[in-house]
């Protein structure tokens, strides 16, 4: 699986937008904005999901999944579950 966080990560690595993605992808801009906009793991057609983890690795992005190990090359991020859950947007924090 992918997921929303990896899709945005891997395109700011990569430095490109959407309709770079969706054109790396053969996908439609459309399909990239509902992908991205999915909460936790993209959910969609297999075949789309497969384009778009095809082109990240095609362009040198590494997906890891959650537990995986990584190979010894190149630059990466890992998302790890935060210490401290973020603050919702728009609720103050403790500080006021």
């Amino acid at each position: 699986m992918i997921s929303s966080a990896q899709i945005r990560a891997a395109r700011a690595l990569l430095g490109i937008d959407q309709k770079a993605l969706a054109a790396l992808a053969d996908l439609s801009v459309p399909t990239i904005q509902r992908m991205e906009a999915s909460s936790g793991d993209v959910r969609g057609w297999v075949g789309s999901l497969t384009k778009v983890v095809d082109a990240l690795n095609r362009a040198g992005v590494e997906l890891i999944g959650e537990g995986a190990s990584s190979a010894p090359a190149g630059r990466g991020v890992r998302l790890r579950a935060p210490e401290v859950p973020p603050l919702a947007e728009g609720l103050p924090d403790e500080r006021g």
